[in-house]
């Protein structure tokens, strides 16, 4: 349902742009690229959103103790093995994405495995099959998709403003001029930001429970996000604003004057208190 109602935003915010920058032309337009953008969201999102992250697919040989860990969970967890990739970053953090369970991948980052021990990797990864098992993973990559999409258009609307408008004809055709597009250009990823603060906060508090669960030991969770909090200060991780309420730990992202905006996660400190009960490890 909420993965519908964000594809119907999707198609509605589409249409007004449409209809805003170049009237019945581009409402015709909006409404075919609307069409393209809900299936390649459904079935795409997640590869989209690995590719973004930079994910690469390793081996069982490149990775034994990554495979090892993720297929005794996934057994606990009663989900099938998911794919599994590695981000060639030294800033420590992990996500999940896919249509469904059986269609599902874990991504973690090469710093996470230098910076966490067996017992903290396999809380990271508990909480990442969690949200998996918890079937959260379609919206998150739609989210990521569509926000994208949105930041997209509203810079294509800004510079087809400046230079005559969509697909030419009289001023009297095109709606708005330069103010109104660059009013998008700044609205539009707002729009973004505030789909995903709708939906990520409950949704790691519940991926942590889950998590806990299914390894039985939610101190090494604990331990592994009071490390990748710190860690990630150190060695902040270039990711793009719309793609960071996927990861177990909002991204320290560099060059980005409004971070705080985009915050999607619940403190660090809450969710540890939520795990142990107590706000320290």
């Amino acid at each position: 349902m909420k993965t519908t109602l964000l594809l119907a935003g999707l198609t509605g915010l589409l249409l007004a742009i449409g209809q805003l920058w170049a009237g019945e032309r581009g409402l015709v337009f909006a409404l075919a690229l609307a069409g393209v953008m809900n299936l390649g969201s459904y079935f795409f999102s997640d590869k989209i959103a690995l590719a973004m992250s930079g994910a690469q697919p390793v081996s069982r040989n490149e990775a034994a103790r990554l495979y090892a860990i993720v297929e005794r969970l996934a057994a606990k967890a009663n989900i099938p093995v998911p794919k599994i990739y590695q981000i060639p970053t030294d800033s420590p953090n992990a996500f999940a994405t896919g249509r469904n369970p059986n269609h599902a991948s874990v991504a973690v980052t090469r710093g996470i495995l230098d910076v966490c021990d067996d017992e903290e990797i396999e809380g990271v990864l508990a909480h990442e099959l969690g949200h998996v098992r918890n079937r959260d993973i379609l919206t998150s990559a739609v989210v990521a998709t569509i926000a994208g999409a949105i930041t997209l258009i509203a810079r294509m609307a800004y510079w087809g403003e400046l230079f005559g408008g969509f697909g030419g004809g009289r001023d009297d055709d095109r709606r708005g001029g330069a103010l109104s597009a660059l009013a998008m250009m700044v609205l539009a990823p707002f729009a973004a930001m505030l789909i995903q603060l709708a939906i990520s906060r409950s949704r790691e508090y519940q991926a942590d429970a889950t998590g806990a669960d299914i390894t039985g030991n939610p101190y090494g969770l604990a331990r592994a996000l009071d490390k990748i909090d710190k860690w990630s200060k150190r060695v902040p991780m270039r990711v793009s604003p719309t793609m960071a309420h996927m990861f177990i730990c909002q991204p320290l992202t560099t060059g980005e004057i409004f971070t705080s905006l985009f915050s999607t996660h619940p403190p660090i400190r809450k969710r540890i208190e939520r795990l142990i009960g107590r706000d320290y490890v």
